[in-house]
């Protein structure tokens, strides 16, 4: 390959190069799919952080579940065998080397990272064994769709539903457990990650969202 790239103006992968780049690739594909079920939620002030273990594939890995879960702010990404944090970000706001700085690391605006001690023990590493996985959205539904102006259904595990919609033109509301929320927000996007942030909530399943329907027209026909 080396020859190649010294000695041909047009370089081009071989067959058998092209296959063992389909198959790093597959398999970063199902390392980030394993990564993404094992992610938790944790506030350190004054950001919202993804935290998940991992020792392969940081770049790719920061990047894919950031993109997922565009709601937190960074991910932290916790190799216990080299004792080492690493942080990515995908947002313009957010400077990870700050919050590496802050733990005597540093790094670049969107990488970074610092060293596992007894204080950053304490703040990252033990909300990984404590807290649950973030429950994923729902993948398959056909009904209950983000950002659908008539609504869409969330829910947590403490049983609690958050039904999202569009009030008004500009104006997205939201009801949890039928009872309507005071604060409004700017558009759907706000609604989610609101509500994600504080009650780890994650979108709910056709099934789920049809039977909410279903009662709440019970409910309706009742009064009238």
């Amino acid at each position: 390959m080396i020859h190649r790239l010294r000695n041909s103006s047009h370089f081009k992968f071989s067959d058998f190069e092209e296959k063992l780049l389909m198959i790093e690739e597959d398999k970063i594909e199902r390392y980030i799919r394993r990564k993404n079920r094992e992610i938790v939620q944790a506030f350190i002030k004054p950001y919202y952080a993804g935290i998940v273990h991992a020792e392969s594939y940081h770049s790719e890995l920061g990047n894919a579940l950031g993109k997922e879960h565009e709601y937190l702010d960074y991910i932290a990404i916790l190799n216990l065998g080299t004792k080492k944090i690493s942080f990515r970000t995908i947002h313009d706001h957010i400077d990870v080397s700050e919050i590496a700085g802050l733990w005597g690391g540093g790094g670049h605006a969107k990488a970074s990272g610092c060293s596992i001690n007894e204080e950053t023990f304490q703040v990252f590493v033990k909300p990984a064994f404590e807290n649950e996985p973030i429950r994923q959205d729902a993948c398959r539904n056909q009904f209950n769709i983000k950002n659908t102006p008539h609504g869409c259904l969330y829910e947590n595990s403490h049983e609690d539903l958050f039904f999202i919609f569009e009030k008004e033109q500009g104006v997205w509301a939201v009801e949890v457990n039928g009872i309507p929320w005071k604060n409004s927000f700017a558009d759907f996007a706000e609604a989610e990650k609101h509500i994600k942030r504080h009650y780890s909530a994650w979108l709910s399943k056709d099934e789920q969202y049809v039977e909410f329907l279903r009662n709440n027209y019970l409910q309706i026909k009742k009064k009238g």
